[in-house]
Formats: C-alpha cells, sequence, structure tokens
C-alpha cells in the first residue's frame, strides 16, 4: 500500500499557461520527488489596461508518493 500526499501551488508565465505548469512542475521536483501527476485548479492572467495578457498564473495541485 502506498500513500500519496497533494499539495497546492502556484506558478506564473509570461509566455503561456504550458509553460507555466512546466516551470511550476520543475521547481517542485527540486524539493518533491516521487510526483506523480499535477491537475490544473484555475488559470488567471494579468493584463495591461487594454486587455492584453501580461502574465498567465496557474493554481497548481502536484500529486506525490509519501515514502
Amino acid at each position: 500500500m502506498s500513500v500519496a500526499k497533494v499539495i497546492e501551488l502556484t506558478t506564473s508565465s509570461s509566455t503561456g499557461i504550458e509553460d507555466a505548469v512546466k516551470s511550476g512542475l520543475a521547481k517542485c521536483a527540486e524539493s518533491v520527488k516521487d510526483i506523480q501527476g499535477a491537475w490544473i485548479n484555475e488559470i488567471k492572467v494579468v493584463t495591461d489596461a487594454s486587455g492584453n495578457i501580461q502574465e498567465w498564473r496557474v493554481n497548481l495541485k502536484v500529486t506525490f508518493v509519501v515514502k
């Protein structure tokens, strides 16, 4: 039997959602081992006064196995 834990992260990128997810998981993997998966909980954007997207923000839930 294994036990999994879920943590919540917020990450951002000026490029897009996929880049935000990749960079967030890479940073998480620096200190968390045995990551099993993640799901996007929420997506937000930061815009300028004209409505142009300046930054993508993603709220992730990351699952990993507890040793």
